[in-house]
């Protein structure tokens, strides 16, 4: 891991871990250039890795954003039905009350 390495090797924030990994040399094969392996370095932070949490932040608040919208709108439909409903029980309240009081 990246943080095992830093304490390993005292390094700081600004240092290049993968320099510091052991690499094994591999055989020379056909008379082409000798290569050497190094361990796949875990949490390593890479630009890519960046750009990824910026991503997944700026989705994260675009579907925040969206949902207040969201949710403003419903509860501006909400209370415009609720105005209408008691609207309707008013105005029949009314007209049974003409009724009651004509006939009497």
């Amino acid at each position: 891991r990246d943080g095992k390495i830093r304490k390993m090797f005292n390094l700081s924030k600004e240092d290049d871990v993968r320099q510091y990994v052991v690499h094994r040399q591999l055989p020379e094969k056909d008379g082409k250039k000798a290569r050497s392996k190094a361990p796949k370095i875990q949490r390593l932070v890479t630009p890519a890795r960046i750009q990824r949490k910026r991503k997944v932040l700026a989705l994260k608040k675009q579907r925040t954003e969206k949902n207040k919208v969201q949710a403003a709108e419903i509860a501006k439909l909400i209370a415009q039905r609720l105005r209408e409903k008691r609207q309707a029980l008013l105005s029949r309240r009314r007209s049974s009350n003409r009724t009651s009081t004509s006939s009497a």
